[in-house]
């Protein structure tokens, strides 16, 4: 993966002093590295049978309809609050100084249904654990959880250890 990698700028003091950005347009423009990546997570998921895929605002969503695609699934995306123009369910989740609140469509996972979560990053956890709760509420089951990109230092695969985490590259 060494070569994915490659394609990523990192961009320092982004977007404050002392944070190392990775900055993942750089491989979302090269057709072949765009293509080994949802290549490669779509590798891992390959048996599991799911049948939706979540893609969390906003990067997620370079990556989980392309997976969605590739695993013959559907696509849901989960939004900041008031973007979805239907009902919906929604959670709140710790940041680092204060809370979020992230919202998916009432009737977007059927209960009983595999669901697969992909977002770019994985970081402290909090984003990630928040969706699998929506999923969750939802009645539907965590397939798993797929990363781009896990910046293994801040230790969020702890907040998801019950579930599959998977991520192509670590930091």
């Amino acid at each position: 993966m060494n070569h994915l990698k490659q394609l990523i700028r990192e961009i320092p003091d982004f977007p404050k002093p002392g944070i190392t950005f990775y900055d993942i347009t750089t491989l979302l423009k090269d057709k072949q590295g765009f293509r080994r990546t949802v290549d490669a997570l779509q590798e891992h998921y390959r048996n599991a049978s799911v049948d939706v895929v979540v893609g969390i605002e906003a990067r997620g969503y370079f990556f989980a309809p392309a997976m969605a695609h590739a695993l013959n699934a559907g696509f849901v995306p989960v939004r900041k609050p008031k973007k979805l123009p239907w009902e919906v369910k929604s959670v709140d989740y710790q940041l680092e100084y204060g809370t979020d609140q992230l919202e998916i469509h009432s009737d977007a996972v059927e209960p009983g249904q595999k669901v697969l979560i992909i977002d770019d990053v994985l970081a402290t956890g909090g984003t990630a654990s928040a969706v699998a709760r929506l999923v969750e509420l939802l009645g539907g089951t965590v397939a798993g959880l797929g990363f781009v990109i896990e910046l293994s230092f801040l230790h969020g695969r702890d907040k998801l250890a019950s579930y599959d985490v998977f991520s192509l590259l670590q930091y």
